[in-house]
């Protein structure tokens, strides 16, 4: 079967650093499922993966953390799905990744693909929207059914493809949503998305939050990286909360969170499947609690950008484009 992969730890601008490579089709064993994948999106998890280091890979490692499909085959415990379901999910980082025409995958962090959207455009949400969900619902403990509804949030970092999920999964917990974006397309991107109030985040933040009738705000979610840390420190209103998703190697001072008896939260998606938690499933749950919310016109897809058809070259030209860091929004990568 078709793969890209990387044998050797490059910089993208490297032809060598992903390749396009044929891997025997793998076979699904218990609670596994078997899909053919038909989109994948790359986000900046697969560029950090990526990042040039010492090391040889061999055989060569598949990356890829978004794809939609179909299931081709079942394991002999798998009961959620069956041959011919369209899918989507965002697999486990100690897998192999899904940018393979095959892939394996446990059913339990997989979800019902929306019938209304295309294979692309629903490859562009699993990773982001369960990073959102489970930053906000999980982690923060805010109620998605609106029992916490006129409470306000921070999003810093909004227009990326969390953010960009984050914003609707916010508004549809009925929050007012104050986003962080610079650039004039990424302003009218997150204003699209539902976005209540807009600062930009290369200018200092407390002022203009302020500015906008906000001395604090209930909640914090940092999409980007740590940065904005003290800003948020000082933001964050007395017994609330602030969840982030990104390493730093910035201070990350602590002082002023004990005052105001404030928590901080880690987000990573991949720690349900990385560690078989007994709720591992729960990530199929929201998954298909999305998809069903997006059926309903409540929620949209975040794609910005397809290239087609999925091989080394637009594979490279997509981790470029996320390595700037001014993407909007996911990059997909459709068909073989």
């Amino acid at each position: 079967m078709k793969a890209v992969a990387l044998k050797h730890y490059l910089p993208i601008d490297d032809p060598q650093s992903l390749l396009d490579v044929d891997l025997p089709k793998p076979a699904p064993e218990g609670r596994d499922i078997l899909v053919e994948v038909r989109a994948v999106a790359v986000n900046p998890v697969d560029t950090k993966v990526r990042a040039p280091k010492d090391g040889e890979e061999n055989p060569p490692r598949v990356l890829g953390y978004d794809a939609s499909g179909v299931v081709a085959a079942t394991g002999p415990d798998a009961t959620l799905f069956k041959v011919g379901d369209e899918v989507y999910y965002a697999g486990d980082i100690t897998r192999p990744g899904t940018n393979q025409q095959f892939h394996l995958v446990d059913e339990r962090i997989v979800g019902t693909k929306p019938k209304t959207l295309s294979f692309a455009e629903a490859a562009a949400l699993p990773l982001t929207t369960i990073t959102a969900f489970e930053s906000f619902f999980d982690r923060l403990g805010i109620d998605p059914d609106g029992a916490g509804a006129g409470q306000s949030i921070l999003i810093i970092g909004a227009a990326g493809g969390v953010g960009s999920i984050g914003i609707q999964l916010a508004r549809r917990a009925g929050l007012v949503v104050i986003a962080t974006a610079s650039r004039p397309e990424t302003i009218d991107w997150v204003r699209e998305l539902g976005a209540d109030h807009v600062v930009n985040h290369c200018k200092p933040l407390v002022e203009q939050v302020r500015a906008e009738g906000f001395e604090t705000v209930d909640h914090i979610a940092i999409f980007n990286d740590m940065t904005h840390w003290e800003e948020a420190v000082e933001l964050i209103a007395p017994q609330h909360g602030i969840v982030t998703i990104d390493d730093t190697d910035k201070p990350m001072p602590m002082a002023g969170m004990k005052p105001k008896a404030a928590s901080l939260h880690w987000e990573f998606m991949f720690t349900r499947a990385m560690f078989k938690t007994p709720d591992m499933i729960e990530q199929h749950r929201l998954l298909s609690r999305v998809a069903s919310e997006i059926d309903a016109g409540h929620i949209r897809t975040t794609l910005a950008q397809v290239l087609t058809p999925i091989n080394a070259e637009n594979m490279r030209k997509a981790h470029a484009l996320i390595e700037t860091g001014t993407a909007k929004g996911k990059i997909v990568i459709e068909g073989w």
